[in-house]
């Protein structure tokens, strides 16, 4: 065998080895390293005629004497008609050991019928977390992707206009305690529950620092053993989360959107022997009105009746034979031979799975 032969021998199982191969960080995360939601209600103002209709969202009237009141400002709520202010609910994600006076970028979604946001400046803006402690302000200029334009009674929109942005938005004032494990240990959780994933990462962590480094608690839950010392902790963590391991195939499934008639597999779905036949029902009624008109001076009443006429017209199904699909583009291929669209697909399926024919899991969202 030449050499050029030999590398492109071991070429293709090098790469057949790592062709599926995945970092522990992108399957699996620490446990407690996580981010928290945070949300506040707020004022955008400055916008051009485009905010709340205060008539029809009281909140908003009530919110802005509010404001206007801790200024040292009292109106009564009689004399406010703006429409350059709008009510807002303001979201953001607090990122795992985010400090104080860092910054996170925030959503700004109308509350009320603002027309759009585009232009509008949010007011400080308290956004607190779940124990309703507040954690991060919020105020600046809100970005919206989008525009719309209107006159005489037509208008063109691009995009949604009622939800904008605000990148670095919000500072953060409090910190969320991020635990790096407990004691002597940290957790790995597993992103999916898979007993081989769990097993593979286990001896791929002992492999690299030792018989007994990992074990498996579950099927998601991953203990190791880690240094104590918090700079040597993170230094071992930053090695685990970089080695590489082939993630088990998982359980086959079909994923099946009943609103949109969309279908999904994986890899691992398999067809038996089955023979499938598959035929449309037309159903088209149609309703035709008669009007009989009475002679003059007969003194008769006019007469309205309807007449009914219904058609079914049944669409020849041929007896498609399927024959055993072991991969999951042999799959496809067999069920595009039947012929049927999305939506009868998803009554195939279901039929298929009946019949013990489809070898995976059917779950209908």
């Amino acid at each position: 065998m030449s050499n050029v032969r030999k590398f492109a021998v071991a070429l293709v199982l090098l790469l057949s080895s790592t062709v599926n191969a995945e970092r522990i960080k992108d399957i699996a995360s620490v446990q407690g390293v996580r981010t928290n939601q945070l949300a506040g209600y707020g004022l955008v103002v400055g916008l051009d005629g485009s905010g709340d209709q205060t008539t029809q969202t009281p909140f908003t009237v009530q919110s802005i004497i509010n404001m206007l009141g801790q200024m040292g400002v009292n109106l009564p709520s009689a004399s406010l008609q703006l429409k350059n202010v709008a009510a807002v609910m303001v979201t953001a994600n607090l990122p795992a050991f985010a400090r104080p006076g860092q910054n996170i970028d925030v959503t700004v979604s109308s509350l009320g019928n603002a027309k759009s946001l585009r232009g509008g400046t949010l007011i400080m803006t308290p956004l607190k977390g779940a124990d309703g402690q507040v954690y991060a302000i919020s105020q600046g200029n809100v970005l919206v992707g989008g525009v719309g334009a209107s006159a005489g009674g037509s208008s063109a929109q691009v995009n949604h206009l009622a939800v904008g942005r605000i990148p670095a938005g919000a500072t953060v004032e409090r910190a969320v305690d991020t635990q790096l494990g407990q004691g002597d240990f940290i957790s790995l959780d597993l992103n999916t529950g898979d007993f081989t994933t769990a097993n593979r990462v286990v001896q791929v962590i002992n492999s690299r620092f030792g018989a007994g480094t990992a074990s498996a608690s579950d099927a998601r839950q991953i203990r190791v053993v880690a240094p104590r010392d918090n700079n040597q902790r993170v230094a071992f963590l930053s090695q685990v989360e970089n080695l590489s391991v082939t993630a088990g195939n998982g359980a086959a499934k079909v994923i099946v959107n009943a609103r949109t008639g969309s279908v999904v597999m994986n890899q691992n779905v398999e067809v038996d022997n089955c023979a499938v036949a598959h035929g449309n029902l037309a159903v088209t009624i149609s309703s035709d009105t008669q009007v009989s008109q009475p002679n003059p001076l007969s003194q008769g009443e006019t007469v309205t009746t309807q007449n009914a006429q219904i058609d079914i017209t049944a669409q020849k199904g041929g007896l498609v034979a399927l024959q055993a699909s072991p991969s999951l583009g042999e799959v496809v291929k067999a069920l595009n031979a039947v012929g049927a669209s999305p939506q009868d697909l998803l009554a195939i399926l279901q039929a298929m799975k009946a019949a013990g024919a489809l070898r995976a899991e059917l779950e209908i969202i």
